[in-house]
């Protein structure tokens, strides 16, 4: 193309992908006016004029309004402050649009009413103040007169929702899942009522108090984590590295009864995670559907909406697993005594 040549609006058109009445509207507002118009009406056209119509018409297919492709080409701001400035409208949209699927999606599911639909949409409009104060209350009422550790119940608290600035759509739908259940009476005494069964008998109770919790999520976490590492990867109970093991979750655990980690120890603590592992699996009160249905959903929710691994707190470490370790770990003589 020569830098010098005009060229008439059918050219132009077949150039710039845009119809011959786009570009005479462009012109008619303001947008781009053409290099010359001849005596006889005819608008033509030069280089700098197609490259801008392209940019135009690139714009267009953004969604850029037309003032703003205006304020551009008069100079009144650069590309890159546009750029910006549509991108945050954009990613706004797209929000809206997410939060709209996840309300949709759901009322498909359940089958809801209008009132309904007008509820999931305030609960995903909710500003962060107030899904603090929902949780707070479930909260608030579940562990109100709870027979169980305060400090415990203080810690399961601290598992709660936190939906990001940028949700995905199922984030979304979690999160509208989880604010009707912890608003449901019927979850909050169902829950209420999982925790009380669950721990405020033994072994329970001690799974609950202040030093166990505070050596499994505080100075046990180490030794933990690679308990579980190893019971995950099927490690035998009694091979020498699951021996190793189970005897130093011993050595780490038996100052918080003030005792020594001696075989006696071992065995005890052979006896009481068998004692754990027995009452998790009885039926009722503690069968894995009811965890599911209480206590379970809410956590595998949260995680959900967090977008972090699923958690199973009190269900997840493998205590006749550790029990099989700590007995292969025994001498002969200390079995012999045992249980």
């Amino acid at each position: 193309m020569d830098d010098n040549e005009l060229y008439p609006i059918g050219d132009v058109a077949r150039r710039t992908g845009l119809s011959v009445s786009a570009i005479r509207y462009y012109s008619d507002a303001g947008i781009l006016a053409p290099t010359r118009v001849t005596e006889a009406g005819h608008r033509l056209y030069d280089i700098r004029a197609i490259a801008q119509l392209e940019l135009v018409r690139t714009l267009r297919d953004l969604g850029t309004g037309l003032d703003d492709a205006r304020r551009l080409l008069g100079g009144e701001t650069t590309l890159h402050d546009l750029v910006v400035t549509h991108l945050e409208l954009v990613e706004r949209q797209e929000r809206d649009l997410r939060a709209r699927r996840a309300v949709l999606r759901t009322l498909v599911k359940q089958g809801g009413t209008a009132a309904q639909a007008a509820l999931m949409h305030k609960l995903v409009s909710m500003p962060d103040e107030e899904r603090e104060r929902l949780v707070d209350d479930f909260w608030n009422e579940v562990g109100d007169g709870l027979d169980v550790n305060p400090d415990f119940v203080d810690r399961l608290r601290e598992v709660r929702p936190h939906l990001p600035e940028d949700p995905s759509a199922a984030q979304l739908e979690a999160w509208i899942e989880l604010a009707d259940l912890v608003r449901d009476e019927e979850f909050r005494r169902a829950v209420r009522s999982y925790l009380q069964d669950a721990f405020s008998t033994p072994p329970g109770r001690l799974m609950a108090a202040t030093p166990v919790q505070d050596f499994i999520y505080g100075s046990g976490t180490t030794i933990m984590r690679e308990i579980m590492d190893a019971y995950r990867s099927g490690l035998p109970a009694d091979a020498p590295r699951s021996q190793e093991l189970a005897v130093r979750l011993v050595e780490a655990a038996a100052p918080l009864g003030g005792r020594q980690a001696t075989a006696e120890l071992r065995r005890e603590m052979a006896a009481k995670f068998i004692e754990i592992d027995e009452f998790l699996r009885e039926e009722p009160p503690l069968d894995d559907s009811r965890f599911d249905h209480t206590h379970g959903r809410y956590l595998s929710l949260v995680s959900a909406i967090n977008g972090t691994p699923s958690a199973t707190d009190e269900q997840a470490m493998p205590f006749a697993w550790i029990s099989a370790a700590l007995r292969a770990s025994l001498p002969r003589t200390s079995l012999q005594g045992g249980a």
